[in-house]
């Protein structure tokens, strides 16, 4: 049999929920980290899209007809964004190859107002996901999470309902088998 690696938290790789965390909030999650260290660890759940769009939210803000995530339960009343714009976004922060978080919103306005962004390149999320610092890894220990390498494509699935189960399948054999385990194992 082949051992697993067990990969440590940082910026750009995705924590996995293990398919017996029942928590309401990371119940069969995919979580981008856009940050980790010793003030914490801020991160995006990729799998959630509300019944929202962004204009719904933001009263302030153009007409933009782009779906509203639910990042995490810290600071529901906040909205965050996973771009492909890069450095036309200023002050915004790659975390993996192409994909980058946050950024002047003033600019985006203006991206947005020119049509200069297409809905495709970005994702909005009201509220993130966090955890003070080393409280992840002792969470991690508690096998709640797995962990894996962050991409793009999972950044931006067109299938958030698959995505859990794609990412497990990504990891390996070994992993694999997590993303048939059933949902409630007691109604099998």
């Amino acid at each position: 049999m082949r051992k697993v690696t067990v990969m440590d938290p940082c910026v750009g790789r995705v924590l996995v929920s293990e398919p017996f965390l029942m928590d309401s909030y990371f119940k069969r999650t995919v979580i981008l980290l856009g940050e980790h260290g010793e003030d914490g660890t801020v991160g995006f759940i990729l799998n959630k899209p509300t019944d929202l769009t962004l204009n719904d939210a933001l009263e302030d803000f153009p007409p933009f007809d782009a779906p509203l995530y639910f990042g995490g339960p810290v600071q529901t009343d906040t909205i965050h964004f996973l771009h492909t714009l890069g450095k036309k976004l200023e002050g915004s922060k790659e975390i993996i190859p192409g994909i980058y978080w946050g950024g002047s919103l003033e600019t985006l306005k203006l991206l947005i107002e020119t049509r200069q962004v297409d809905k495709d390149e970005i994702r909005f999320f009201a509220g993130y996901s966090g955890w003070e610092p080393e409280h992840l890894d002792d969470v991690r220990n508690g096998r709640t999470w797995l962990i894996s390498n962050g991409k793009k494509d999972f950044a931006f699935s067109d299938s958030p309902e698959e995505l859990w189960g794609e990412v497990l399948r990504s990891m390996g054999s070994q992993y694999a088998i997590l993303a048939n385990f059933p949902e409630n194992p007691s109604l099998n």
